[in-house]
């Protein structure tokens, strides 16, 4: 039986992440990005993203951080210390899957920033439509949506629903 009701259907998201793909493809032509994927949550979406893209000399890592237990926000972002000098230079795209209060960008962002990154690009699937305590304005965003809580394409709740193909309100 499926949970929640639809907010985005499979072909909204598949037309969206081409188009993202064509802008991220203009952006980059001619440069060498490292494209990190925020894990678990980006998993479907940069991996679609990745094949609307054209860019043969991107490096690509997956990095995991968490910030949520369930449905509540911990207040902690773990993780960030897996990050390395090997940006040192270059720049950066940051794709994730939901900007919601924003602490989880915020915090990469300046830990990039520390290790010498020459530009941090971000690109997240949604943004919550919501007022946020840190600010953080994407550079590419998939769909705004309300303050809803949502699983599919990636987005779970306690590791479940990810593998739903559109994205639903839980």
């Amino acid at each position: 039986m499926p949970i929640g009701r639809v907010l985005l259907t499979q072909a909204q998201i598949r037309k969206r992440v081409r188009e993202l793909g064509h802008s991220l493809n203009r952006h980059y032509r001619g440069q060498q990005p490292i494209i990190i994927g925020v894990m678990n949550g980006a998993l479907f979406f940069l991996a679609d993203l990745l094949r609307a893209i054209d860019l043969g000399d991107a490096e690509i890592s997956c990095l995991r951080l968490a910030s949520y237990a369930g449905k509540k926000r911990t207040g902690q972002i773990r993780g960030l210390d897996a990050l390395d000098q090997s940006v040192a230079g270059r720049p950066v795209l940051i794709v994730d899957d939901i900007l919601d209060t924003g602490q989880t960008l915020v915090a990469l962002v300046k830990r990039l920033k520390k290790l010498g990154a020459s530009e941090i690009k971000t690109c997240v699937l949604l943004e919550k439509r919501r007022p946020r305590k840190v600010s953080h304005k994407p550079d590419w965003v998939g769909f705004r949506i309300a303050n809803e809580f949502v699983v599919g394409y990636g987005l779970d709740y306690n590791s479940r629903y990810r593998t739903l193909r559109q994205i639903r309100v839980l």
